[in-house]
């Protein structure tokens, strides 16, 4: 792995690079929401070399753009309905024809039609790899986190949007079943098959590891939030 790649990202820096065994991840902050962005690129030798994949188009849509730069995107993915992690989706379709991608619970929040809605189960392609769709009900309906298991050296990572930070789960607003229905699925679907050196790159803020989260769970749940 990239040994200079921190995740640490500011709005208005550039993007942080983190090259990996077949893929290349590129993480930019934008907005006043300081919400992260991440490019999948497939750098490995087969077809879907230099194919890429957008997950959340959030503000910004020139940042954007110039962190795509040259790369063959296809595919928009957005992780949850909130305004603020899809307010540049429209000009980023555009630009780039990509197909739209959301869970079908959140699709009708985005500002362009999904023309392809997942379920938890699914798989969307970036190249020639494949990023698992894991459904985390409890942020919003049709909150999911994206899994990329690597080849060999490569490890392990999830994409979670607002579901998942360092040092807790997402905002449930209080709402005591919602908050349930997340720290469940996020217990049972993340922590529960995935490694813990897992690396966790959130819709907000820094990264952080599955390994470094885990002892705290049941902290999190017994604190409600």
């Amino acid at each position: 792995m990239s040994d200079s790649y921190t995740g640490d990202v500011r709005v208005g820096g550039p993007a942080d690079v983190r090259e990996l065994p077949g893929l290349t991840i590129r993480k930019l902050a934008v907005s006043e929401m300081a919400n992260n962005a991440y490019l999948l690129i497939d750098t490995g030798t087969g077809p879907g070399t230099g194919q890429a994949l957008l997950i959340d188009a959030a503000a910004d849509p020139e940042a954007l753009l110039g962190m795509i730069d040259a790369a063959d995107v296809r595919t928009v993915v957005t992780t949850h309905g909130h305004w603020d992690h899809h307010r540049a989706l429209p000009e980023v379709l555009r630009a780039t024809g990509a197909e739209n991608v959301a869970h079908a619970a959140d699709a009708a929040d985005l500002p362009t039609p999904v023309t392809r809605p997942v379920e938890h189960g699914d798989t969307v392609p970036v190249g020639d790899h494949e990023l698992e769709v894991v459904h985390l009900r409890g942020h919003t309906p049709g909150s999911i986190a994206l899994v990329w298991r690597g080849p060999e050296g490569a490890g392990t990572h999830v994409f979670t949007g607002d579901s998942l930070f360092p040092g807790g789960v997402g905002n449930t607003q209080s709402d005591a079943a919602r908050f349930t229905s997340l720290i469940d699925d996020v217990e049972a679907r993340l922590f529960g098959v995935l490694p813990d050196d897992t690396w966790v790159y959130p819709g907000h803020g820094a990264d952080t590891t599955l390994g470094t989260e885990r002892p705290h769970l049941a902290e999190w749940r017994d604190r409600g939030w």
